[in-house]
């Protein structure tokens, strides 16, 4: 079960004003060029049978969504603090109605790989094909002193190699 976490933490590190919804475990902030952006975890019980949770991060005015490090800031923020007060693992799944999973996925890397306690992680990302041949992106993140660290992992990849198999 995930503990609560702190919108006052979350704020102190987002570079944009977070606030919450009245969806339980689901933050919004609206950027300077106008993006509503809602930030969320649900019960992950499709990939993953140890304790995890999906990430979403959904533009929800649909905006076109300059380069704006604020935002990279503010996601980070809130999945900081997801991981200080949870062990969870985590999986972000990329959105593919648009056909922009590769750019958002090669995006979230990126910005991952600029987060200050990457060190603390274990990150694996993934492609798998689904049934209509469109090709969907999946990152897991795991804290390192996760005590189903290696069963976790070990999941994932069995997981994602079973949905890349042909039926």
């Amino acid at each position: 079960m995930i503990r609560d976490i702190s919108i006052d933490r979350i704020n102190k590190q987002a570079s944009y004003l977070v606030e919450p919804t009245e969806e339980d475990l689901f933050f919004q902030f609206c950027t300077d060029s106008g993006v509503h952006y809602s930030v969320g975890f649900l019960v992950d019980d499709a990939l993953l049978e140890s304790e995890s949770y999906q990430l979403i991060v959904a533009n929800l005015n649909s905006y076109k969504s300059p380069r704006d490090r604020k935002v990279r800031d503010t996601i980070i923020a809130i999945v900081d603090e997801f991981f200080y007060v949870n062990n969870a693992a985590l999986i972000y799944l990329c959105e593919t109605a648009d056909n922009k999973q590769r750019m958002r996925s090669r995006l979230f890397e990126y910005w991952f790989s600029t987060y200050a306690q990457k060190a603390r992680f274990t990150t694996m990302s993934s492609s798998i094909i689904d049934k209509e041949g469109v090709v969907n992106f999946v990152t897991l993140i795991v804290r390192n002193d996760n005590p189903h660290l290696i069963e976790i992992v070990a999941e994932f990849t069995t997981s994602i190699q079973l949905l890349n198999q042909k039926p």
